[in-house]
């Protein structure tokens, strides 16, 4: 699985457990909507780590948390 997808689905997961919409995340963590979307969607290659954390900061969670999951053990990076 490609880094992309698993970080959509760890932000869908997060979502899901904490009850919140990805319209409150976005408006909680400061990222436009469209951002928290085009990650969603998969269409944002590198969100970068500075997105990721303004969203942990809306989950309520820290980057370690975040990245504390099995989905991300032996990713698949995709080389250009």
């Amino acid at each position: 699985m490609h880094e992309q997808k698993i970080l959509s689905e760890r932000i869908s997961e997060l979502c899901r457990l904490r009850g919140i919409s990805y319209y409150a995340l976005a408006y909680k963590s400061s990222v436009p909507l469209t951002t928290l979307m085009h990650i969603i969607d998969c269409s944002t290659k590198n969100p970068g780590l500075f997105t990721i954390s303004k969203l942990c900061s809306g989950l309520e969670i820290s980057l370690k948390d975040f990245f504390d999951s099995e989905k991300f053990i032996g990713i698949e990076y995709e080389s250009d």
